[in-house]
């Protein structure tokens, strides 16, 4: 779980240099944002860390990871997308052919930390003011519904058919207190 105000993520967040960056990309707060950002698990943390060692094209890359170019192109893109990336296109005279100079925006993942917590600390809000705002009921099979559509189904379960019993969700309004209160 990101917390915003853990002294570990604050320290990762103030790495500007290369060594700095590779120390980022080995939390796993930050790699599961890249991952999410990138959608590819895999191949999104050597792609970037060949770009901090120097390999500035998709060839390059594609050529130092051994991952094939159209993935590196594609991790590339979507990082540029979300502003983590940027590149410079350059001409070759001889060939007329395009060359993609990429450079991985370091400051823009503590961007993205920044608003992943924000979300994630929203979200949170928005589940506590629901679980305290209803009264939920559950069959044995574990479905689970508010008053409103428990009693529109007469205490039903209208997935499965069981009896819907009252559900005490104390525990769980406690539980997002604490998390509201860890992250904030």
């Amino acid at each position: 779980m990101l917390k915003l105000n853990d002294p570990a993520i604050q320290e990762l967040l103030k790495f500007s240099e290369k060594e700095g960056v590779n120390k980022m990309l080995n939390d796993y707060a930050v790699q599961e944002i890249i991952t999410d950002v990138t959608a590819d698990e895999e191949n999104s943390i050597p792609i970037i860390q060949c770009l901090l060692s120097g390999k500035t094209t998709d060839e390059e890359i594609a050529e130092e990871t051994e991952i094939r170019l159209n993935i590196v192109r594609r991790v590339l893109y979507k990082l540029y997308d979300a502003g983590a990336a940027s590149y410079k296109r350059s001409k070759d005279p001889e060939t007329q052919w395009y060359t993609y100079n990429w450079k991985f925006e370091e400051e823009k993942i503590s961007e993205i930390i920044n608003k992943k917590c924000e979300n994630y600390s929203r979200e949170i809000e928005q589940s506590l003011e629901y679980e305290e705002e209803n009264m939920f009921f559950i069959c044995m099979n574990g479905c689970r519904y508010n008053f409103e559509e428990a009693s529109e189904n007469n205490f039903i379960c209208p997935d499965c058919g069981a009896k819907l019993e009252f559900h005490d969700n104390s525990q769980i309004i406690l539980e997002l207190k604490e998390l509201k209160e860890k992250i904030s």
